[in-house]
């Protein structure tokens, strides 16, 4: 491999090498015994500094200030950073100053991985420290940090704020910017609290295929593999609501699951090609049963995250307590367009697209027309949690007739902060039914249309044993972390973001 190096990782790569001439291991193989973090010895030391007297930690040098015989640095670990001191003195008892002067002084720089024991103390000036009597190195930094500064106080941070830096070097960007790690955790915190919650109401967490034959549950452009051995085309996964249902069928009353997704779509501060999304269907429920217990469930999370229902989002406080505003789709267009288009055909929503302004292609059936409609028009208006319930049977393939308003289905979404957060049905249980709707799916692909779903022969074979009556939804994880964290990109929530590929140039061979 070839690569362009600046005097920095050159000077770096020749330190490693002094340091491995002076018969220091820049990368050791022995276990670190840690006993302590920053943040525990922050919080805890003033109240028992009994147990702090010979303390074991390793971090990331942030920053070095150098006093001549002695110096304060800080390293941060996965808790936070903690400020040390280092004292010639102490590291190098006896006559032998080589350490100090030699390594610590020369060749140690910002970024590396040491691994330090000692005291705690607090400084004149109040601040926690830890005075260092042992010093090792336990991984060289080849790469400096970029734009590190540090505060009269020592402490160290960044002037970064790149997005296309910070995504495509995560790795960097999780050292310098810490803030970055809180929106990652609370993260986990939504999974793990949504999961008790369901575990709780007994439903069972499973998996199910990435890898399909049929691309199904969702109208979506798929990515398409191919797989040797069978020679025969696969999916990866649009979503997983198919082979869930297939599980109620088998008998599992409650099943849930944490899915990665993957759409051959465009990309967007809201879109990435690959998200998670939480599906879950409970047996001999419907859609009015899921909003309750949908709201409440964000409710408890929202609780759990913060300790209150009010999240800041951008200028706004949204209140996610239960109950939710519902409104119907129709009900919605009616308000923010003045138009009813409940009793209009596909003509006569080409005829309210354009007189609204609304660009509507030849393939679009009645369905995405209304879509449109919504999308343009309402979606952006509903900031606090709101359900849109009861959409045209056109939008929803998968989804049972309503019980009292011909051409609707039992359906609702939940928009938050103008945008989509769940998608939620009383599921069709209806093996003819459902099939009608697949072969409509058929016709909407034959003229053009390449989200149409396809037809699930063997979901219909499923469904033809009998399937219960049945309330599901899908959750994109994603975006409702971008909400509880107060992000406004999907690619902040991501660890790892799809980019475009890095602009290769030719360079030198570096021996």
């Amino acid at each position: 491999m070839s690569t362009q190096l600046s005097e920095q990782e050159l000077l770096r790569r020749q330190k490693l090498n002094d340091l491995k001439a002076l018969g220091i291991n820049p990368y050791p193989p022995e276990e670190f015994k840690v006993n302590a973090t920053a943040l525990d010895i922050k919080e805890n030391y003033e109240r028992d500094k009994l147990n702090y007297k010979d303390i074991s930690i390793a971090g990331r040098l942030m920053s070095i200030r150098d006093m001549g015989k002695a110096c304060f640095a800080v390293i941060q670990d996965a808790t936070g950073r903690l400020q040390i001191y280092v004292r010639k003195d102490d590291i190098c008892p006896g006559e032998d100053k080589t350490l100090y002067d030699t390594v610590w002084k020369k060749l140690i720089d910002i970024g590396d991985i040491v691994g330090v024991q000692g005291y705690v103390f607090t400084t004149k000036t109040g601040e926690i420290s830890l005075h260092v009597t042992s010093l090792s190195i336990l991984s060289k930094s080849l790469k400096p940090l970029p734009i590190v500064k540090t505060d009269d106080s020592g402490n160290s941070f960044d002037e970064v704020s790149d997005p296309e830096f910070r995504y495509r070097q995560r790795y960097v960007d999780l050292i310098i910017n810490p803030h970055v790690r809180d929106t990652f955790k609370k993260r986990t915190q939504i999974m793990t609290s949504i999961r008790n919650t369901l575990n709780n109401a007994g439903l069972l967490e499973v998996e199910t295929p990435i890898l399909q034959s049929i691309p199904g549950g969702a109208t979506a452009r798929p990515f398409i593999t191919h797989h040797n051995a069978l020679n025969i085309p696969l999916y990866l996964r649009i979503a997983n609501e198919l082979y869930l249902k297939r599980l109620i069928v088998g008998g599992f009353e409650g099943v849930y699951e944490f899915a990665k997704d993957f759409r051959n779509e465009g990309m967007d501060r809201t879109h990435n090609p690959e998200f998670t999304v939480l599906e879950f269907y409970v047996a001999y429920k419907d859609y009015n049963w899921m909003m309750n217990f949908s709201e409440q469930l964000l409710e408890k999370v929202a609780m759990d995250l913060y300790g209150t229902t009010v999240v800041k989002v951008g200028e706004q406080d949204i209140d996610f307590k239960a109950p939710f505003k519902r409104v119907t789709m129709f009900e919605a267009i009616k308000e923010h367009t003045g138009i009813d288009i409940s009793g209009m055909d596909e003509e006569g929503l080409r005829g309210a697209c354009k007189h609204l302004g609304i660009h509507a292609e030849a393939s679009m059936g009645k369905g995405k027309l209304i879509d449109e409609i919504f999308g343009e028009k309402c979606e952006g208006n509903y900031i606090q949690p709101t359900f849109i319930t009861d959409y045209p049977v056109e939008m929803s393939p998968l989804t049972k007739k309503h019980r009292t308003v011909e051409g609707l289905v039992e359906r609702f979404e939940l928009m938050v902060n103008g945008k989509e957060i769940a998608n939620a049905y009383t599921e069709l249980n209806d093996p003819i039914d459902q099939r009608e709707r697949f072969e409509d799916q058929l016709k909407l692909q034959e003229r053009g249309d390449d989200e149409a779903m396809f037809i699930d022969h063997d979901f219909l074979r499923a469904l033809e044993y009998g399937m219960p009556p049945t309330a599901g939804i899908g959750i994109g994880i994603d975006r409702l972390t971008m909400l509880l964290t107060n992000n406004a990109a999907i690619q902040e929530v991501l660890f790892f973001p799809q980019m475009r590929p890095e602009v290769k140039h030719e360079t030198e061979e570096v021996n």
